[in-house]
């Protein structure tokens, strides 16, 4: 499996348990900005940007094109 497909498994399963907290409504739209200690979105964000930021890097290489 190549990175880029790596990191869209990732943020799919990241995607499909943040629904699934939504549906249960375990957290609040505050929690996804201020997560607290033990919350399940803690670092939540910062990864999935962090993923996000590198597909788009894996898309420019492809490319040989420049953000």
């Amino acid at each position: 499996m190549s990175e880029k497909q790596k990191i869209i498994k990732r943020m799919l399963e990241m995607q499909k348990q943040f629904i699934a907290h939504e549906h249960a409504e375990e957290f609040s739209p505050d929690a996804y900005y201020h997560p607290q200690e033990g919350d399940p979105l803690v670092g939540y964000r910062e990864e999935y940007d962090a993923l996000a930021n590198k597909l788009v890097d894996i898309a420019h290489d492809e490319k040989g094109s420049t953000r």
